[in-house]
């Protein structure tokens, strides 16, 4: 029997492929998007407030948290109930995936050291350490020898990467098969995190764009050779049901790499594999897109090819 770790399954459907297309900075506003309009009013900006007053939620850019909390005021009965939901919730799709307290100053001062001393295997060593520290990542690690030059087999110079609600996902850029001047954009919801990853970035080769946002109010739009959606479909789909339909189709890349956990954060991993593809399937049905399936044992990994 082979060992699925070792050895990805791949099966292929075909439709027409798409050209590789050089970034812009453009992003598709929410009316494009055709999201429901936030509440906006003092209830809201008070529940904003006081949520941002945590210091576990305090670097979470407001809008993804005034995209939740206008979700729970108008299902909640007061305000309290919609404070501790969006709590809640923001812990759910985003807290729950960090394993310690950051160390931001403490991870660029080893990962520039490494970088300083010309010794790769050093510098993946300390990437690699770093990377510990977010569940979604740390299950990657065994994987990253053969992840990237499986999934992403012959993509490669990639000249463009949107890394989309990307945790500390930046940190296998090493481990790419990127141009040498490639952009590398990256977005999610934790402002601290971003700065930290343009100042990891700017100790590789590729020229590193992170930056905090919402992608559900305004998902990016550049054209990209290469995006990336790990695992972070069933996240987003715990705030907005559409997300993951409406993100498929507005990444504007010639390939998507899409990706679902198999099992939970608990470990629990009885039929998610087959669930998630199946739901993946109704997503991008009736679409004609090229579409690669890789089955690892921590990931199951979908290629589109638009």
């Amino acid at each position: 029997m082979r060992d699925k770790s070792q050895a990805p399954n791949v099966k292929t459907q075909t439709s027409p492929a798409r050209s590789r297309a050089r970034p812009d900075l453009r992003a598709e506003g929410p009316g494009q998007a055709n999201l429901q309009s936030p509440i906006s009013n003092p209830q809201l900006d008070d529940l904003v407030a006081a949520v941002l007053s945590s210091p576990k939620y305090h670097h979470i850019t407001s809008d993804f948290i005034r995209g939740v909390g206008s979700r729970e005021l108008a299902k909640r009965r007061t305000w309290k109930e919609a404070v501790k939901a969006t709590r809640n919730k923001l812990h759910q799709v985003a807290g729950a995936y960090l394993e310690a307290e950051t160390q931001y100053a403490a991870w660029l001062d080893e990962l520039g050291q490494a970088s300083r001393s010309g010794d790769r295997e050093r510098f993946l060593k300390a990437c690699a350490q770093v990377m510990r520290y977010h569940s979604s990542t740390k299950e990657r690690l065994a994987l990253l020898d053969r992840f990237y030059a499986t999934t992403l087999a012959g993509l490669s110079p990639i000249h463009s990467i949107l890394d989309v609600a990307c945790g500390l996902n930046p940190l296998t850029i090493p481990w790419m098969p990127l141009a040498e001047d490639a952009d590398y954009y990256a977005v999610d919801i934790y402002q601290d995190m971003a700065d930290f990853l343009n100042r990891f970035m700017a100790l590789t080769p590729v020229r590193g764009h992170a930056q905090a946002g919402d992608v559900l109010q305004g998902c990016p739009s550049q054209p990209t050779d290469v995006a990336l959606v790990l695992k972070s479909v069933p996240c987003l789909e715990q705030v907005d049901k559409s997300a993951g339909r409406r993100l498929l189709d507005t990444l504007n890349a010639a390939h998507l790499l899409v990706s679902f956990p198999v099992h939970s954060l608990g470990g629990r991993s009885k039929g998610m594999a087959a669930t998630y593809e199946a739901h993946f399937r109704q997503l991008v049905a009736g679409r004609g897109w090229r579409i690669e399936r890789f089955e690892f044992t921590t990931e199951l990994v979908f290629r589109v090819s638009k």
